[in-house]
């Protein structure tokens, strides 16, 4: 009687586990198109090819300004409002209203505290102390009519950054990275960096704000540190030189593209492209981060003072990702919660966020970026036209603005408005599903064909609604 050879016999459980490996690289081919790469290294190609029209926009900057920053101080004068300063406010506006923490108290009208002023041809009204923001007036737009859904900041946070308030979801860097590729395989395609504020008010940013979701993790965010090293760990540690580096990331991606030959992962493939990520970056980030090479006159024109973490020098930072490649570069500025001293904290947040936002738009302009990148300037929410504390204001959803520049963008103008008294977006509301479906078509993207499967359904980033802007295109 012959012993059976079990290394040629396919079993039943054997045929079953490698078809359903088969039907799963079939199934990641048509999630990723047909340009992954050998074993995952080099750049990703994106899923959208050709692209759906013809783009106006190559990356984005987002200076995202965490907390809430006051519409009725920086973007929208509301003489009304200020006539009505001390005096209820009238019921006829938050009657059955979601408002956040001034449910049940006695709602006063709060004046906007700061002056406005018409800056450039356009004459656009913007807070007096935006001297440098109001230089570039005629470059910028001025959304004066978003609402967003959620009333708290981290599902504001997670709204604004993934089109959702279910954890999980792709963020709009993600998606961006995944639909149309990175232009740079030495650097990540998607940044995020963070600086704080004079203030102290602090609420924390959580990673998954800039998490890949469903989608497999090389489409995440990557946080470069604002002060020390950029990246843990870029230097090798004594004894390590850069052939011994090779040579174990060579081995260590041959273990891996063994392993995804009998498992197929999308994990596995994101393990290799990382590691080979992490290597090229060793080179790359330093560099990157040498702002010695940088004209006096550069760090002056956005008050940079390299390695001091600020917004101004992130600013400048994200104008030398955008000239390498970086797909999508989000910058946290935190401190705009301002519940009390609206006044005085928005004074104190001006310095540092005006010179250096007028300096990037300007920076780019003059080397011909702008046209192809597209800068916002915005945060989660607004904030309430009634006082909190005396002289502060709440979390406001109905009606807040955002600032566009570049990209497709048209510049000089105003769009949308709220009502008299600053409460809720009246003309031309713009919801957080409009604004993605905008961006995406500045990138040449058309929002609701750009999908993946999960749970049986077609997920996308603008979920089941979403239109572009069409008046604040170029």
């Amino acid at each position: 009687m012959m012993t059976p050879d079990f290394s040629t016999q396919l079993h039943r459980r054997t045929f079953l586990s490698r078809g359903f490996a088969g039907l799963g690289t079939i199934a990641l081919g048509s999630l990723f198109g047909a340009e992954v790469q050998p074993g995952g290294a080099g750049k990703w190609q994106g899923a959208v090819r050709p692209l759906h029209h013809k783009p106006k926009a190559k990356r984005v900057i987002f200076l995202y300004q965490a907390g809430g920053p006051s519409h009725l101080e920086v973007w929208d004068p509301k003489p009304k409002l200020r006539e009505m300063h001390g005096k209820p406010m009238p019921e006829s506006f938050t009657k059955g209203q979601q408002i956040a923490q001034l449910q049940g108290k006695p709602l006063v009208c709060y004046g906007p505290q700061l002056d406005f002023v018409r800056f450039g041809k356009s004459g656009q009204e913007i807070c007096s102390l935006f001297t440098n923001i109001g230089s570039v007036a005629d470059k910028i737009c001025i959304v004066r009519s978003m609402f967003t859904e959620q009333i708290n900041h981290d599902p504001a946070h997670t709204l604004m950054n993934t089109g959702s308030i279910i954890t999980g979801r792709p963020s709009m860097g993600s998606w961006i990275l995944y639909g149309l590729g990175a232009e740079t395989d030495d650097l990540p395609g998607y940044v995020v960096l963070m600086s704080s504020g004079k203030g102290g008010q602090m609420q924390p940013i959580a990673a998954r704000q800039w998490s890949a979701g469903v989608l497999p993790s090389r489409f995440q965010g990557v946080k470069l540190n604002s002060v020390g090293d950029p990246v843990l760990h870029i230097q090798n540690p004594p004894g390590l030189d850069a052939a011994l580096q090779r040579d174990s990331i060579d081995a260590i991606n041959t273990l891996n593209r063994h392993r995804n030959g009998s498992m197929p992962d999308p994990e596995i493939l994101t393990r290799v492209s990382q590691y080979e990520m992490a290597f090229k970056m060793q080179t790359s980030v330093p560099d990157l981060v040498d702002m010695s090479k940088e004209p006096q006159s550069v760090l002056d024109r956005y008050g940079a003072k390299p390695g001091d973490g600020s917004f101004a020098s992130n600013c400048l930072l994200a104008r030398r990702l955008a000239e390498r490649g970086v797909r999508f570069i989000q910058l946290y500025h935190r401190d705009w919660d301002h519940h009390g001293g609206v006044k005085s904290n928005v004074t104190l947040k001006v310095p540092e966020v005006d010179r250096p936002t007028a300096a990037l738009i300007n920076d780019l302009d003059e080397r011909g970026m702008l046209d192809d990148t597209l800068v916002v300037w915005g945060g989660e929410f607004g904030r309430t036209p009634m006082s909190q504390g005396g002289d502060g204001r709440d979390h406001h959803i109905k009606g807040f603005s955002y600032m566009m520049a570049g990209g497709g963008i048209k510049g000089g103008i105003g769009y949308g408005s709220t009502d008299d008294l600053g409460y809720a977006a009246q003309e031309n509301p713009v919801s957080v599903h409009d604004f993605h479906a905008t961006m995406l078509h500045l990138l040449g993207v058309d929002h609701k064909r750009l999908t993946v499967k999960f749970q049986g359904l077609d997920l996308r980033l603008t979920g089941i609604s979403g239109d572009v802007v069409k008046g604040i295109l170029a």
